[in-house]
């Protein structure tokens, strides 16, 4: 019988790459919770037409890497249904805004999301079939304050403590409009008349796009287009009046709480949604593909859904790559993410009711502990216990019988005697002092 093994596109995460995962996303649910930021949670499929009419038909992501299905009906009075997993989050988060009334609150909503999303693309470093986000959306009737400049800044800003939280250093922020919903497509129709005579000598994939979505030609990342792609027309030049101003109102916010930027004006995003403020978080430890994370605004997404008239502003984290980016860097390269607090172990069968007394005490105090079984003779426990943990506590007749414990902290080899009644604040300390260097 074959081995079964998982989906090409896809894998198991497994410890202890899942501990620093799950750092990631406790710093970013502590950083959006700051912000005035609370979780949705939506489905992980939805009506194919909800990112038809939203992300675009002629998107890349529409027509060429979205699993998609036909939802059998349950009786014959039944249509069945076009279902499609999830690609991205945005489309998703509106619908809910609008299927839930959310503008009928009058307040502006600040969601955030973390989960999985769905693309049929060629699996690569950093890049699967199954990708997971950390997502966040701002979104609210224009009374609200939702179309306000400073609500750019205020995501951007928040973008940038989150990655100096995780100890991210050296991103850049890409920074660019792309202009109102009258602005877009004036460019957009510029760019591809300034394509027909040169589109033959692009990529495949740029000659496709130079009909279908012009903008993703921005986007080409072979060195060969390069040249050709710096002629063509920047879309600043197409700003009206109102979306300059908005531009340069969120500059002087950044500028104004010192986050820094550069003004990129081939940033654009190839999903229809997007106007005014585009951006990119970039890391140079990710190669050429080297954006951690993007978004922008979509003022007329909920009026494309079939809802009210909602500016918003949202971006998605690839978590994947932020992960990678982590493990690149020095400060989080480490092996002792995974480690726990400390391994007890009971130096024979009798002293096991005693450890796993002990051990309960010290999980109860807040510290990841290790159980070993009685089986281990001291050495072969040292060996175990170096694998797991920071610190061992040995747990033979000779320390029950004294009320001493003997403990062991790896890092700097130290061991000592410690009271019984004394080691939960004892390895709480240690543990608070480990946090601190």
């Amino acid at each position: 019988m074959a081995l079964m093994k998982a989906v090409r596109g896809t894998r198991d995460l497994l410890p202890p790459e899942t501990e620093l995962w799950n750092r990631v996303e406790r710093t970013a649910c502590d950083v959006f919770a700051r912000y005035g930021f609370g979780e949705i949670r939506t489905p992980i499929f939805e009506d194919t037409q909800l990112f038809a009419r939203g992300v675009g038909e002629e998107t890349d992501i529409v027509s060429k890497e979205m699993y998609t299905w036909e939802d059998r009906a349950r009786a014959q009075s039944e249509k069945s249904q076009s279902l499609t997993l999830r690609p991205e989050n945005t489309a998703g988060v509106v619908r809910a805004y609008i299927e839930h009334k959310l503008a009928e609150t009058g307040l502006l909503q600040k969601l955030y999301y973390i989960g999985p999303q769905f693309r049929r693309e060629r699996p690569q470093k950093g890049r699967y079939r199954q990708f997971f986000q950390i997502g966040a959306e701002v979104i609210g009737p224009p009374s609200a304050g939702s179309e306000s400049p400073l609500r750019d800044a205020e995501v951007l800003e928040m973008l940038a403590t989150l990655l100096d939280a995780l100890g991210i250093a050296g991103w850049t922020l890409e920074l660019n409009s792309v202009g109102s919903a009258t602005d877009r497509p004036r460019y957009v129709q510029a760019l591809r008349e300034a394509l027909i005579p040169v589109a033959a000598s692009l990529c495949d994939d740029c000659q496709r796009r130079a009909v279908t979505n012009p903008l993703r030609v921005l986007d080409c990342k072979v060195p060969e287009d390069q040249p050709v792609i710096e002629t063509l027309p920047k879309i600043a030049d197409f700003l009206d009046d109102a979306s300059r101003a908005h531009f340069a109102a969120v500059r002087s916010a950044l500028d104004a709480c010192g986050v820094p930027y550069h003004v990129n004006p081939r940033l654009v995003r190839g999903l229809d949604y997007y106007t005014r403020t585009t951006f990119e978080f970039t890391h140079g430890g990710l190669g050429a593909q080297n954006a951690l994370l993007g978004g922008g605004r979509y003022d007329g997404l909920s009026e494309m859904l079939g809802g009210p008239r909602a500016p918003g502003i949202g971006f998605a984290i690839g978590a994947d790559r932020l992960v990678l980016t982590l493990q690149a860097m020095d400060s989080a390269a480490r092996g002792d993410e995974a480690l726990l607090d400390v391994y007890v172990a009971p130096i024979g069968e009798a002293q096991q009711n005693a450890a796993l007394q002990l051990a309960r005490e010290l999980r109860r105090q807040g510290l990841r502990v290790e159980l070993g079984d009685g089986s281990f003779r001291i050495k072969k426990a040292f060996e175990m216990a170096d694998k797991r943990a920071r610190s061992i506590i040995l747990l033979g007749e000779d320390e029950l019988q004294s009320g001493q414990l003997t403990v062991k902290t790896f890092a700097s080899g130290e061991q000592t005697k410690i009271a019984r009644d004394e080691i939960g604040d004892y390895l709480c300390r240690a543990m608070r002092v480990g946090e601190q260097n």
